[in-house]
């Protein structure tokens, strides 16, 4: 009865939170209704309920969703329904937005460098959990706070990426020698204190955050330091077409292992996964506006949803549709892909392998664009899409 009770309440959570979205059973039907002259976003509802499960289940902590990968109000409240209930955030937009669609989100300010505003806005609006990496930030923090007595620090830490596809070392972090000294001023303001770090994005190496756990921990044996919080931050990674990382579980029990031997598994753990969270959950469709020999010049690009393809040349699954049906042509072509702005570096790095007959008209679905598809928009030259759909499969939910 309970379980019965348990499932009907997570239906209504989960009707609710996708109120005001179109749904549909797959994307020729959507695509076909839509009459879109824009990309069209798609949301696998029940893969992003499936993949937030992983995380709640398998990881040995508190999961935060970094909002940054996606942060449409429909995937928030589906999440919400899903049992995450806190958010890392990096910027007062992203505070304001996510509390008008949870109020009662728990939100984490993990951005390393704020502007005084920002930190005052986001104490004021009840966000307690900080980020810093220097004496500067620490300051400011003090000063915008008004030496509030309450406040969560965390020291972002510099570690190793050597098994990130996209290194992220270069810009934030304060290093091991330079830790103990920031970890002592702020345990002087802060009624808790932890570190995190981020051992990159599209992390393939399961030790990456062993080793950086081992590697605090030893800095912390050598300074007489102790913490009340750990956040290993994200970098889990999401299986692309050349890339084939191990499965979320083996990360996690590394992770587990590690905190284990280091004697933190008493402490306060986080996690913040956002391209991992919803990047299988989302894809993006774009049109083929014309075709000019080898080339197609598309309604979408790396100004818009292809940021990754275009400038990073990664890999996505794809698939070709015309008139709702999945093209099936066994002759292929390479074709070099253009985006629609006015701007000559608006295309993708590599080229596709599409059957030979593509044409104007086609669509063209990247999957596993559920992360920094939809967020790295900008609205160059007037091209963005604001349509974003569910696709559902009634047959296959619980």
């Amino acid at each position: 009865m309970q379980l019965l009770e348990d499932y009907e309440g997570y239906i209504a959570d989960r009707e609710q939170a996708l109120a005001g979205l179109r749904r549909y059973e797959n994307e020729a039907t959507a695509l076909e209704i839509e009459q879109s002259n824009d990309a069209v976003h798609f949301l696998y509802i029940d893969k992003i309920t499936e993949t937030a499960a992983t995380f709640l289940s398998g990881f040995p902590g508190t999961c935060l969703y970094a909002a940054k990968a996606n942060p449409h109000p429909a995937l928030l409240r589906l999440l919400w329904a899903a049992g995450i209930r806190h958010f890392e955030v990096a910027s007062i937009r992203e505070i304001e937005s996510l509390l008008v669609v949870l109020p009662m989100a728990q939100l984490y300010f993990m951005h390393p460098v704020k502007s005084r505003q920002a930190i005052h806005r986001a104490y004021a609006m009840g966000v307690r959990h900080f980020a810093f990496d220097s004496l500067d930030e620490l300051k400011k923090i003090k000063q915008e706070t008004a030496q509030a007595e309450d406040l969560a620090l965390f020291l972002r830490l510099s570690v190793s990426q050597a098994g990130a596809v996209y290194p992220l070392d270069n810009k934030f972090g304060a290093t091991l020698m330079e830790a103990p000294l920031l970890l002592a001023h702020a345990r002087q303001i802060a009624s808790k204190l932890g570190v995190t770090f981020h051992v990159g994005s599209q992390c393939l190496e399961v030790e990456a955050y062993a080793n950086a756990i081992r590697n605090i921990a030893d800095m912390l044996d050598g300074c007489g330091m102790t913490l009340d919080m750990l956040d290993v931050g994200g970098g889990f990674p999401v299986s692309y077409p050349d890339m084939a990382p191990l499965p979320l579980s083996d990360y996690f029990k590394a992770i587990d292992t590690a905190l284990g031997e280091s004697a933190f598994r008493g402490m306060e753990i986080y996690c913040e996964p956002g391209r991992a969270m919803v990047a299988e959950g989302g894809a993006v469709a774009v049109r083929v506006e014309m075709r000019r020999g080898q080339s197609l010049y598309l309604n979408d690009g790396t100004y818009g949803s292809l940021f990754d393809a275009g400038q990073l040349g990664w890999s996505f699954p794809c698939e070709l549709y015309r008139a709702g049906r999945l093209q099936t042509s066994i002759e292929t072509t390479l074709f070099q892909l253009y985006g629609p702005t006015c701007d000559s570096i608006d295309k993708m790095k590599e080229r596709l392998e599409l059957p030979d007959d593509v044409c104007e008209g086609d669509w063209i679905i990247f999957r596993h664009l559920g992360a920094y598809g939809y967020a790295m928009q900008t609205k160059f030259n007037g091209f963005y899409s604001e349509t974003m759909v569910g696709i559902e499969n009634a047959a296959s939910f619980p």
